[in-house]
């Protein structure tokens, strides 16, 4: 029975599974859109959530926690400085899941994890560049 067992082990050890995870998330950070499949993004999202809230705090703590899980510098420097200031109006939910249908080889389910778009100060979605 799978009581309170919150996420997939993925068919992998412990150790690929945290770093295929850190891969993700560095990704995310860098690129602000991945695309991969729906377990993998369902994880990958939780663990993105909470690099966000922990970065919200500011602290040196927080900071190296975060380079702790994520194995690499460049990344949390670039959560602390740019997204997390852009995600300062909200509460939660700073990403989201678009699906884009099955991968022919396999038919996994595809999808695009990527931020969600900056909240304005009057709590509309901000004006896009483009």
């Amino acid at each position: 029975m799978r009581h309170k067992v919150n996420s997939s082990k993925l068919g992998r050890s412990s150790s690929h599974r945290k770093a295929l995870l850190a891969s993700l998330v560095c990704n995310l950070i860098k690129r602000r859109r991945i695309t991969t499949t729906l377990p993998k993004a369902k994880i990958a999202r939780q663990m993105a959530e909470k690099m966000v809230t922990l970065s919200r705090k500011g602290t040196l703590a927080a900071r190296r926690r975060v380079i702790a899980v994520l194995g690499h510098t460049e990344p949390a420097e670039s959560l602390f400085s740019e997204i997390v200031p852009q995600m300062s109006g909200r509460a939660g939910g700073y990403t989201r899941i678009v699906k884009l249908g099955r991968r022919t080889s396999d038919s996994s389910e595809m999808v695009v994890l990527e931020w969600v778009e900056p909240l304005a100060a009057d709590g509309a979605p901000a004006a896009s560049d483009g």
